[in-house]
């Protein structure tokens, strides 16, 4: 692309009027953001600069730091195929060494990210056709504009009466407070996702009492975690392709439960009677075991891994509690079904705001803002472009994560095609702007893919679908190499001439 500053230097030109020039903005530094900026490093083409309105890079990973937080896909296969690590400590990474992975990888980009660099706006300038950047950095224009703000960052509170008046501290598990006086103390668990089964095992060993209060039940499976040997690690630093080789066969392996996610029959029985026989296994009281057996299908929500999580509900001082958390009253914790707790503090494991994404208020287009674009939903082409928003790339966006295999794939499926999208504009001086049919034309056909998934028709509410719309915007309906073969070449024939 061409640009008025040189591709290596980390800024760009300065304008006159305070204004910094580079051929590309990245917002995000996490995964995918750092992904971007390694993939435009390494290109050499661009100039561009990386907006993070934190302190650190790192995402989701620096910011959750809840005890017993982990990753719940093997670490050979979370991490960059452009950037190895051989020194995994164990299958299931915990999430300091994940967020150390990406501090260590990002120190190649390190004059080029921002950091306390929070986006304010960013418009599309139609006339200079240049996207306009606002941040607490300062002024930036750019030829293109990569969102890489990710799906797992603004935590979503509960609507739970008189919350805000509870006396202890309420604590989301992605905001997590190192001061609060968690030893000896009433502690209440809003929720049973991924977060909670990884934190409620930690708390139910230091808490006086604990109480999980929970709307439904989730599907857990085996984690078989394990340390790797020094010998692995050794073998893995020896020999690239020992690690490679191990990184497709997980994938490979994780590759297959796609299969129950499309309700076949085999497959899907398969895998409720992997959980259900966890379940027997691991919590021999036919009571508990009856209130946490789910009533919706395998798969309809994430499914999660975990060996400790149903013996810490049955630690002395544990209680399940099938119920939402309905109101506080003072330090009182009212489930809907009457079940009342005594609390000295409260942990929301109740996720993200993930299909109305905060961002997009403040990312102006051709004709209005992201936000209204995606008021029914989010669309995209490729889960990428979105018609309407002329040189503006979504990474980790509409339709861009997995169900059943690891994001990172899709992140670098993603980050071929913007690759090949630059190298377009570079040719043709854009913009480049993809039409709302080839729009519409994909989202149809994402739509009836999605018809028949455990997603849509597993009898559960989850975080993947739009409340809205009752459309699956967040994942994407098919296998993660079905997402590369379709999405991770750029192809021109979509956008307006």
């Amino acid at each position: 692309m061409s640009g008025t500053a040189h591709a290596g230097h980390p800024g760009g030109a300065a304008h006159a009027r305070g204004v910094e020039d580079v051929d590309v903005v990245v917002v995000g530094a996490g995964f995918a953001g750092i992904g971007a900026a390694l993939t435009l490093a390494r290109r050499g083409r661009e100039s561009f600069v990386v907006l993070e309105r934190a302190g650190d890079v790192g995402g989701t990973w620096r910011d959750n730091t809840y005890p017993g937080v982990a990753c719940d896909v093997p670490a050979h296969l979370y991490s960059f195929s452009f950037a190895p690590n051989p020194s995994w400590s164990r299958v299931f990474a915990p999430g300091a060494e994940v967020h150390a992975y990406l501090r260590a990888v990002s120190r190649e980009v390190a004059d080029r990210v921002r950091l306390r660099a929070e986006v304010r706006s960013a418009r599309w300038d139609a006339a200079a056709q240049r996207w306009e950047v606002l941040s607490a950095a300062g002024r930036f224009r750019a030829r293109a504009l990569v969102l890489a703000a990710g799906r797992l960052t603004e935590p979503r509170p509960p609507q739970v009466e008189g919350l805000s008046s509870f006396e202890g501290p309420v604590v989301h598990s992605a905001r997590w407070r190192g001061d609060v006086a968690w030893d000896g103390a009433r502690v209440g668990v809003v929720g049973a996702g991924a977060s909670a089964v990884q934190v409620v095992p930690q708390l139910a060993r230091r808490a006086a009492r604990l109480t999980v209060f929970a709307r439904s039940a989730p599907w857990v499976v085996p984690r078989g975690d394990r340390a790797y040997s020094p010998a692995e690690r050794a073998r893995f630093a020896a020999d690239p392709a020992a690690a490679r080789r191990l990184r497709e066969d997980v994938f490979a392996q994780m590759e297959t439960g796609i299969a129950a996610r499309h309700r076949e029959p085999g497959e899907l029985a398969r895998l409720r009677a992997r959980a259900l026989e966890h379940l027997a296994a691991q919590v021999p009281d036919p009571a508990l075991r009856a209130a946490l057996t789910p009533d919706y299908e395998v798969g309809c929500k994430r499914v999660l891994l975990s060996d400790d999580f149903y013996p810490a509900l049955q630690r002395p001082g544990v209680r399940w509690v099938p119920s939402a958390l309905r109101r506080v009253q003072g330090r009182t914790a009212v489930a809907a079904d009457g079940t009342r707790a005594e609390l000295d503090a409260l942990v929301l494991a109740t996720g993200f705001a993930t299909t109305a994404q905060p961002y997009a208020q403040l990312v102006t287009g051709r004709t209005g803002t992201l936000a209204q674009a995606w008021a029914d939903g989010m669309v995209s082409h490729a889960s990428t472009v979105v018609h309407g928003f002329p040189n503006m790339f979504v990474l980790d966006g509409p339709n861009a994560t997995l169900g059943h295999n690891s994001a990172v794939h899709v992140i670098e499926s993603q980050l071929g095609y913007l690759a090949g999208a630059l190298d377009h504009l570079a040719r043709t001086g854009g913009p480049l702007e993809v039409t709302a049919a080839a729009q519409e034309s994909y989202t149809r056909g994402l739509d009836e893919a999605a018809a028949g998934t455990v997603w849509l028709r597993g009898g559960c509410t989850n975080w993947y679908v739009d409340p809205r719309s009752g459309r699956l915007t967040l994942l994407w309906p098919d296998t993660a190499t079905a997402f590369r073969e379709r999405n991770g070449t750029f192809d021109p024939a979509p956008f307006a001439a």
